[in-house]
Parts: C-alpha cells; structure tokens; sequence
C-alpha cells in the first residue's frame, strides 16, 4: 500500500511539475513566469517582442552638468537626479533614463531604468553602474509601489512622467517637469501624493 502510494505521489509531482512547463503554449520553453498568468495575451506578447529586440543599448555615463535634480519623497535622505542626456520616450511609450541618487555621506547609486505609466505604472532595472561603468541587470517589470518610505519612483511617476498616468510624449516633456518641480498638467492634490 504504502509503495502504491508513494508512486502516485511521485506521479502527480511529475505530472504537475510537466504542466508547470509546458501547458501555456505561449512558453514553450519553459514555466510561465511568475504573474504572466494574470496578464492579457497582447501583454505577453509585447514583452515577448521587446525580449527578442534585446535590452536597450545603455547610455553614456551620467555627467554631472547633465543632472537635474527631483523631489524623491518625504522621507528620504538622499537626493535624486535624472540624466538629462539619457532620458527618452520610446514608440511603445516606454520612458528609460539614468537614475542618480545620493546620500547625505556622498555615496552614489546609479541605475539605467525603464517606466510604463499605464495602471499603477511599472519600472525596470536594465543596469547598475559602478566606479562609471554599467553591469547589465536583467529584472522583470514591477508595479510601483506609491507612497511608500523608498517612494522615488512613485515620485517620477505621479509628478513627472505620468501626470494624470498619461505617458508623456517626449524627453523634452519630461526634463520641462523635471525642472518646473512637476509637470504642470498635475494638481496640487495630486503631486502631494497619489
């Protein structure tokens, strides 16, 4: 009885790890990965294309006079920067940009990013720079989380990039927001917190 047990067991593991793989034909390859099921079938099939264009190429290290300074949140200590050099809108409304923070003590992070404004806005990490030269970092897309202690992004999305949770339409765009403290199509209301 027991060993009858036991290969049932071992059956339904195998049969259930086999529907991990290959039931979504939409992954031949391999599992649907983690929250694809909750995504439409366009949605898939999007990233799907960006996946097989590559990652963006990266841009040129951030040069200091090329910095413009944003509001990064309430809480926060450290002061941010977007590269104005880096900034851009691409056709499938996806808003990449170098990323400049810097602590009270001089320590500075650098990431090359990627944002979608549509829902509650997503971002993703292409690549972290150290000692001015960027790794390569391959990070699935995630949802913003708005009005949080390490709220930075909810910040570039809300006031700047997303007013209203419209994409906007070029990089001159987004540096004319970056500069004013805020796009001007945003309300008071909101730019003080979504």
């Amino acid at each position: 009885m027991r060993a009858l047990l036991g290969a049932l067991l071992a059956a339904i593991a195998a049969g259930t790890a086999w529907a991990q793989n290959t039931n979504d034909p939409r992954y031949p390859s391999g599992p649907v990965p983690r929250g694809a099921q909750d995504r439409s079938d366009w949605e898939i099939e999007q990233e799907r294309r960006q996946e097989a264009a590559g990652a963006p190429s990266l841009p040129a290290w951030p040069k200091d006079g090329n910095l413009v300074e944003f509001r990064g949140g309430n809480v926060s200590t450290f002061r941010f920067y977007i590269d104005a050099a880096s900034l851009s809108v691409s056709k499938d409304l996806v808003i990449r940009y170098t990323l400049v923070a810097r602590s009270p003590s001089g320590v500075t992070n650098v990431s090359y990013e990627g944002m979608r404004c549509e829902g509650a806005g997503s971002v993703r990490i292409y690549a972290y720079g150290q000692d001015g030269r960027w790794a390569p970092q391959r990070s699935e897309w995630r949802e913003i989380e708005h009005n949080v202690a390490q709220s930075w992004h909810g910040e570039l999305s809300s006031r700047y990039f997303c007013p209203n949770r419209v994409t906007i339409q070029s990089a001159a765009e987004g540096l004319d927001a970056l500069r004013r403290g805020g796009h001007p199509s945003v309300d008071s209301q909101t730019q003080l917190g979504r």
